[in-house]
């Protein structure tokens, strides 16, 4: 699945007229890059949410066919703001578990082949090292168990393989993500890896000029 329903309020003005996930960076949109690398991974079947703007990206995406995919939508509608947990809730009838998870407004050389879930966990996470924008971290990685404390934070990179048991006793609407990750933390049921290679939230403008300008160099 491709998150791909936030307004991008911190890249305004050019998310006012075309939603996140389409600004393009190297000649091409961001999410052409996830989905050329989720494809090159073996993974055919894509799920995409989207909210503002969303119709844009259906037109844009089409059925997946050019990446040899095939692309499902999740609609969740103009202003309606389901937040991550709320957005992989409601597309959870479209996903086979246990699912990869990638946010549309990051850029990375994540080689998605490589990521795999144990048995008892409810979800594996890719760590990255902290950046500059973000230096206290969100969780700790220690013998490939992510905790919420520990003596080093690293930065969740938005790529995560979960399983659907992880949204057991949740309802329709609206919420996070990362209060039902603590939770399965708590009872030892998730995993991580530390991804040392290139990541980059592409949250600004400044950014995303950054991330064009050294894909086209």
């Amino acid at each position: 699945m491709i998150l791909a329903a936030g307004r991008g309020e911190r890249m305004r003005p050019l998310t006012d007229h075309t939603p996140k996930p389409l600004l393009e960076v190297g000649g091409k949109p961001l999410i052409a890059w996830h989905i050329e690398r989720l494809a090159a991974a073996g993974h055919r079947h894509l799920v995409v949410n989207h909210a503002h703007l969303g119709e844009q990206i259906e037109q844009c995406l089409g059925d997946g066919g050019a990446w040899g995919v095939d692309i499902q939508y999740s609609a969740e509608g103009e202003g309606l703001a389901l937040e991550t947990g709320g957005g992989i809730f409601r597309a959870l009838p479209l996903l086979r578990d246990p699912f990869l998870v990638v946010n549309a407004d990051v850029w990375c050389d994540v080689d998605f082949a490589d990521l795999h879930i144990a048995a008892q966990d409810l979800a594996q996470l890719v760590l990255v090292d902290n950046p500059p924008h973000h230096p206290q971290g969100d969780f700790s990685l220690a013998a490939g168990r992510v905790a919420q404390s520990g003596a080093e934070r690293l930065t969740f990179s938005g790529i995560g393989l979960y399983r659907a048991a992880l949204f057991d006793g949740c309802e329709p609407g609206a919420f996070p993500l990362a209060p039902l990750l603590r939770r399965a933390m708590d009872a030892g049921r998730v995993g991580g890896s530390r991804h040392r290679g290139q990541w980059l939230d592409v949250g600004t403008p400044e950014r995303l000029r950054q991330l064009d300008q050294a894909l086209r160099s």
